[in-house]
């Protein structure tokens, strides 16, 4: 049974699909500038094992029950360690108890419980085995995160200093439990955590992303109908739970978002609620974030890292993953990264036991580097060195830093033809990693697939790098378009070209063009450039189309870090719909597919991309 409940928890961070206030510290400014760099930290096992405790149920403030389990470290006579330990507390959505009867499932880490930690999981309220309904991070579930660690710490295997740790789900939890500042709360371990739910992830672009939610809402559902505790009595209340969750919920929420009934559409507080960006400022404790370069919360990581540092001591690691291998730190480690396992224990032995570890003084942000294949390290993100670089759409499909003339022509992409790249990186990263396990080029990255005439995509393409050209950061497409209907949507792509005529997807965005409204207060600028819009999403910034009138559309491209080697191009391709990563509400949709969408670069109407762009020189080596 010992060894079971070994390799559970070492496994436990390789399916972490299933993962879909104490005193602050000041900022240390110096780390990721030059002196800074990583180092491995490793210290020997204190037990010799772990042990599950009988589940629990502990009652929040309105009467529902939510389940709670805890892992104890054991001696090498299997005897549970019984004097107050500092805890690391997870909260999950995907039902824990289910590491009791499948070993391999991620519930506890042995890592961490026997090196002198108690780990604790809760199932947030509605899902699992805990009480209550699953309305996804309303204000309720928010304020059990506070009860639950008001109750953590009073046991009697705690004393009293508490650190969260998981992906996904848990890493959203985090945020924010955080946001609470609970006394007993000392430090954050959020990996792959969700920023602004609607931008972020659930109407990028003013569409539904039709790949991630349905697939999320039965993840959790599905795992929810699983009998837990090897009782197969459980299955019969499990499944009356799971469906009364879909009828009330769910079913309501999805139907909502693509017919765009009662506004769902719409930004709202119903989603700001939901975004741990909205609290992100109230974070008072020491915090890592591990994000991805392509991972379904690609845009939210590095923002809320912006936000947190300005209260706290902030990391951020940024990897070349999408969900599935973010949530593991696949690859790790390498050129200097350490594992995240290592990496959390340096976290929180610092933070929770006090040890000198050096936590505090790795670098401020990692980041992997396409193009180059390696991390680097910076003071900041964006990056500190970071200027505004504009590249103008041609007629003649080039990208060049020169405007267009007067009389350049346009070039156009047909809706209809557009729905058909459903094989490109896109459709791997908005489906969790999950699609990418498929060995097809198209879904690894290659998108000359969908630069074919066929599919529908315009390409504008630069000549060839006379040297390696370093984009870090976000990106936008201010791009002047018209169409026959009364909206567009609008994708958009980055790739780097190879000089065999390879053409890599970098990184992506998308845009309803009635929604193109910007909120230039809100939006980010570098030396006094737009980089980055923030657009309302709200029903009275919709500004319909008129038949063949242009219009310019800033779409957000979400950010990356990438060498363009020398000898390669820069490209974007521009189609009308990136399916199914977006898909318009039924009305949106129906006005999209009647039109034909012209894009124009002239001199009346510069359509462009504006770029992050850092001296090369500015690389810097983890070590």
């Amino acid at each position: 049974m010992m060894k079971s409940l070994l390799r559970a928890s070492a496994l436990a961070v390789a399916l972490s699909l299933a993962a879909c206030g104490g005193s602050s510290e000041s900022v240390d400014e110096a780390a990721g500038s030059a002196g800074a760099k990583w180092f491995d930290y490793e210290r020997a096992e204190e037990y010799a094992g772990m042990q599950q405790m009988p589940e629990q149920k502990v009652e929040m403030s309105d009467g529902v029950k939510l389940s709670v389990k805890v892992a104890l470290p054991t001696d090498a006579e299997g005897n549970v360690v019984d004097f107050p330990l500092p805890v690391i507390l997870t909260q999950t959505g995907y039902n824990k108890s289910l590491a009791t009867v499948i070993p391999a499932f991620p519930t506890f880490n042995s890592f961490f419980v026997q090196r002198g930690y108690a780990h604790v999981a809760v199932d947030v309220r509605g899902t699992g085995v805990s009480e209550g309904d699953w309305e996804a991070f309303s204000e309720r579930e928010q304020l059990d995160y506070k009860e639950i660690m008001d109750w953590v710490a009073v046991q009697p295997w705690s004393n009293g200093k508490v650190g969260t740790w998981g992906p996904s789900f848990m890493g959203i939890t985090q945020i924010f439990t955080a946001a609470h500042q609970h006394p007993a709360h000392k430090t954050v371990f959020a990996i792959v955590p969700m920023g602004d739910a609607y931008r972020d992830i659930v109407f990028s672009g003013g569409q539904v992303n039709a790949g991630f939610i349905p697939l999320w809402m039965l993840l959790v559902t599905g795992l929810g109908v699983l009998p837990a505790e090897a009782d197969p009595s459980t299955l019969l209340v499990s499944l009356d739970h799971a469906l009364d969750a879909v009828l009330k919920f769910q079913v309501p929420t999805i139907v909502e978002a693509v017919t765009g009934a009662d506004g769902r559409n719409y930004d709202s507080d119903f989603w700001r609620t939901r975004s741990p960006i909205e609290v992100a400022d109230r974070v008072k404790i020491p915090t890592f974030i591990v994000g991805g370069l392509n991972d379904i919360f690609q845009r939210g990581e590095p923002m809320l890292y912006e936000v947190i540092k300005r209260n706290t001591t902030t990391k951020l690691l940024v990897g070349p993953w999408q969900h599935l291998g973010a949530s593991t730190g696949a690859g790790l480690p390498l050129d200097g990264v350490p594992d995240l396992n290592h990496i959390a224990l340096m976290w929180f032995d610092k933070y929770l036991k006090g040890l000198n570890t050096g936590a505090e003084r790795v670098p401020n942000v990692t980041q992997y580097l396409t193009g180059e294949e390696r991390y680097s390290i910076a003071g900041d993100w964006p990056h500190p060195k970071a200027r505004a670089e504009r590249w103008y759409l041609r007629g003649d499909r080039g990208l060049t830093q020169e405007q267009p003339a007067a009389d350049e022509g346009s070039n156009v992409t047909l809706p209809v033809v557009s729905l058909l790249n459903l094989c490109s990186l896109s459709t791997s990263q908005w489906t969790a990693g999950l699609l990418g396990l498929v060995p097809l080029p198209c879904l690894q990255g290659n998108n000359n697939l969908n630069e074919l005439p066929l599919i529908g995509a315009v390409t504008y393409t630069t000549e060839p790098m006379e040297q390696d050209y370093y984009i870090n950061g976000p990106i936008q497409a201010d791009l002047w378009i018209s169409s026959l209907a009364t909206d567009a949507g609008i994708a958009a792509r980055i790739t780097s070209v190879a000089p065999n005529g390879s053409s890599t997807e970098l990184t992506n965005g998308i845009l309803t063009a009635s929604m193109r409204l910007v909120d230039e207060s809100r939006s980010r600028k570098i030396g006094g450039v737009m980089i980055q819009p923030w657009h309302p999403y709200t029903e009275e910034s919709r500004q319909p189309l008129k038949s063949g009138e242009p219009v310019l559309a800033s779409v957000e491209i979400f950010p990356t870090s990438t060498v363009i080697k020398k000898g390669h191009s820069l490209r974007i391709a521009i189609s009308t719909a990136d399916f199914p990563h977006g898909l318009p509400p039924v009305g949106d949709l129906l006005n999209q597919l009647l039109g034909v969408m012209t894009i124009r670069s002239d001199a009346e109407h510069p359509s462009s991309i504006v770029l992050p762009v850092v001296p090369v020189a500015a690389i810097e080596a983890p070590r």
